[in-house]
C-alpha cells in the first residue's frame, strides 16, 4: 500500500490523499487550494492524472478545503462514487452550489476586466467549474452512516467515526486488505476541540497500523471558554444596554454561526443577558442551520437542552432569519439593540461589508471578531486596529469597539490533539501530520514524540508516495 498526499501536506488546504493497493486506489477528501497566488494554479492543475484509476472517494467533511474540488473531479471524467456521512451530503448540497456560483462570478469579473483579446482567451478566465457541474457532481454522493463498517469492494472496508468538528464530519477508519492480510489506515479529518457547544466530541480510535493526523493548531493552546463567554457577555451589556447600539458578528455560514446561537442563547438562559434580538443575516447560514436542527442526532445532550429552552422562551431569546436582499437592507436603519450575524467570517464578502459600513462609524456600536481572520481581509485589518477602512469605495472611520474573542475554535488545540491520540492501545507503525502550516505541523511531531514517546511520526510531504508495510 502506497499513500501519497496532493494536498494539505506543509499547508491547511488543498486536503486530497490517494492510496494505492494491489486491487486498486482511491482517493480520500478533494479539497480546494485556498489563499495565495498560486491557489488558481493548484486548484487546476491538482488533478492531472488518469482518473480511471480511482475506484472510489471518501470525505471526511464539507468544508471546501476538503471537498471543494469535487465538481471539477466529476467533471474531469469520474464515474465513480463518492461517500460521506448523510449530513455532509446535505451540506454539499448547499456548498458546493455555493462555491460553483462563486466560481462562476469571479471568473464573469475576470473576463469583464481583462485589457486584452489574448488575455480573455487564458484558461484562469474559466471557472474551475460551473454552477450546472456542481448540480451534476452531486449525483456521485452516497451518504454513510456513522460507526457501521461497509464492504467498499477491492478487499477495502471503511467506517465513518465522529469528529466533532462540524456538522457530520468523520474520523475515517479504512481497513485494506493485501497479500491476505488487513492493514488500518486511520485519517483524523479535522478534529473539533472537545467540550465545546453544539456538537458530540471526537470518538477516540483504539487501533491504527497507520495514521494522519490534521495539526491546524499543534502549536498552541486555545483560550478557554468559560474565559470567552465573559468577554461575549460583558460586549454585550455595554453595548446593548449602556451605550444602545448594534452588536455586529462576522462569522462563517457553516459551524460558526450555530456555534454562536449556542452560545448566545445560553447567555440569556443563564441570566446573565435578560434578553436578545438576534438576526442571522446569511442565505446559507440560515440553510445550515435548518440542516444542522434535522440531524440533531449528530448534537450532544445540553444542546438539545438549550434548543428545547430556546423553543419555550421566544419572549427572551428573539431569532430570526433574513433571506431577501430588501429585509437585509431594512436592518441599516436600526440604530440599536440588535446582534447581527452575517456572513462571510473574514468580512471580505457578502453582507456583512454592508452592516459593517452602517454600523463601524459608530462609537456606540460593537463588532465581534469571533473566528481567524486571515492576513489581507478585511477581518484582519480590524483586529490589527485599523483607524479607518475602505468599504464600496467609500472610507469608513473605525469608531466602533473591536472585540476579538477567541475559544470558539472548530479545531482542536494541541493539548486535545494530544488527548485523542492518547486513546490508541499502542502507537502507530508510522503517524504522518497532515493538515498544518510548517511550524504548527513540526511542534505536533515533537510534542507526540516528547509527551507520548511515538517515534515514527513525520510531517507529511507533498507528493511524495509512501510505502507502507
Amino acid at each position: 500500500m502506497k499513500v501519497t498526499f496532493l494536498g494539505a501536506a506543509g499547508e491547511v488546504t488543498g486536503s486530497c490523499m490517494r492510496v494505492d493497493h494491489e486491487r486498486g486506489s482511491f482517493l480520500v477528501d478533494c479539497g480546494l487550494f485556498q489563499g495565495g497566488r498560486e491557489a488558481d494554479r493548484k486548484n487546476r492543475e491538482a488533478l492531472d492524472f488518469d482518473l480511471r484509476d480511482i475506484d472510489f472517494v471518501l470525505l471526511t467533511h464539507a468544508h471546501l478545503d476538503h471537498t471543494g474540488l469535487v465538481p471539477r473531479l466529476v467533471a474531469l471524467g469520474y464515474k465513480g462514487r463518492i461517500f460521506a456521512t448523510a449530513a455532509t451530503v446535505d451540506l454539499l448540497g448547499v456548498m458546493l452550489m455555493d462555491s460553483a456560483h462563486i466560481q462562476e462570478k469571479e471568473a464573469e469579473w475576470a473576463l469583464r476586466n481583462t485589457r486584452s483579446r489574448k488575455a480573455a482567451r487564458r484558461t484562469d478566465l474559466v471557472p474551475l467549474y460551473t454552477v450546472e457541474q456542481a448540480r451534476h457532481s452531486l449525483g456521485r454522493l452516497r451518504a454513510l452512516a456513522f460507526d457501521e463498517m461497509v464492504e467498499l469492494g477491492h478487499g477495502v472496508r471503511c467506517r465513518f467515526r465522529n469528529a466533532g468538528h462540524i456538522l457530520g464530519s468523520a474520523i475515517i477508519e479504512i481497513d485494506v486488505e493485501e497479500r491476505g492480510h488487513s492493514r488500518r489506515l486511520v485519517v483524523s479529518g479535522d478534529l473539533g476541540q472537545p467540550m465545546r457547544p453544539v456538537l458530540q466530541d471526537p470518538v477516540q480510535i483504539p487501533v491504527a497500523d497507520y495514521l494522519c493526523v490534521e495539526s491546524t493548531y499543534g502549536n498552541r493552546a486555545h483560550r478557554s471558554f468559560a474565559d470567552t463567554c465573559d468577554e461575549l457577555a460583558e460586549a454585550l451589556r455595554r453595548t446593548l444596554k449602556v451605550d444602545g447600539g448594534n452588536v455586529i458578528i462576522p462569522a462563517f455560514a457553516v459551524g460558526r454561526t450555530q456555534e454562536l446561537l449556542f452560545v448566545l442563547a445560553d447567555l440569556v438562559r443563564a441570566g446573565r443577558i435578560d434578553r436578545l434580538d438576534v438576526v442571522v443575516d446569511s442565505p446559507m447560514a440560515s440553510a445550515v442551520t435548518e440542516l444542522t436542527v434535522r440531524h440533531d442526532d449528530l448534537w450532544d445532550e445540553e444542546t438539545r437542552e438549550l434548543y428545547a429552552w430556546t423553543r419555550r422562551n421566544a419572549d427572551r431569546f428573539n431569532l430570526r432569519f433574513v433571506q431577501d436582499v430588501e429585509e437585509s437592507m431594512a436592518l441599516n436603519s436600526v440604530r440599536g439593540g440588535l446582534v447581527i450575524i452575517s456572513a462571510s467570517g473574514m468580512c471580505d464578502a457578502g453582507r456583512i461589508k454592508h452592516h459593517l459600513r452602517y454600523n463601524l462609524g459608530r462609537r456606540e456600536c460593537a463588532i465581534v471578531i469571533a473566528g481567524f481572520q486571515a492576513a489581507g481581509t478585511l477581518g484582519r485589518r480590524l483586529v490589527d486596529g485599523a483607524r479607518q477602512v475602505t468599504l464600496f469605495r467609500e472610507r469608513i472611520p473605525v469608531r466602533a469597539r473591536i472585540h476579538t474573542i477567541g475559544g470558539l475554535s472548530a479545531h482542536a488545540d494541541q493539548p486535545a490533539l494530544l488527548n485523542w491520540l492518547r486513546g490508541f492501545r499502542e502507537p502507530p507503525r508510522r503517524t504522518f501530520v497532515v493538515h498544518g502550516e510548517p511550524e504548527a505541523a513540526q511542534a505536533l511531531v515533537e510534542a507526540v514524540q516528547r509527551d507520548l514517546g511515538w517515534r515514527e511520526v513525520t510531517v507529511a510531504e507533498p507528493d511524495l508516495p509512501n510505502t507502507l508495510g
